[in-house]
């Protein structure tokens, strides 16, 4: 269990260092997916190293999977609908729209 845990702990800092410094909007939400997948590995692990087989951590990788799924279309619909106005998908130049 412990070599899933650290794999999932890699994975979730790999993405971690990716939202915090890139700049693309398209690799941030890439970066926000290997998050996503590092905590699924560490729900199945703990579900797994359980002693009474309890699928509950399997049931919130499920519930994770939708929400993924869920920010990948709307997350897209806003990259295309960014790029389309301003015709860049840098974080820095997009820092207007925060009012």
């Amino acid at each position: 269990m412990t070599e899933y845990l650290l794999l999932s702990a890699a994975i979730f800092a790999i993405g971690a260092y990716g939202v915090i410094a890139r700049r693309n909007l398209l690799i941030v939400l890439m970066s926000l997916e290997l998050m996503l997948n590092g905590v699924n590995i560490a729900l199945v692990a703990f579900s797994r190293g359980r002693v009474d087989a309890d699928p509950t951590g399997q049931v919130f990788v499920l519930m994770v999977m939708a929400v993924a799924a869920a920010e990948v279309a709307v997350g897209l619909a806003i990259v295309i609908a960014l790029f389309r106005t301003r015709r860049t998908l840098d974080t820095n130049d997009l820092h207007q729209l925060n009012g």
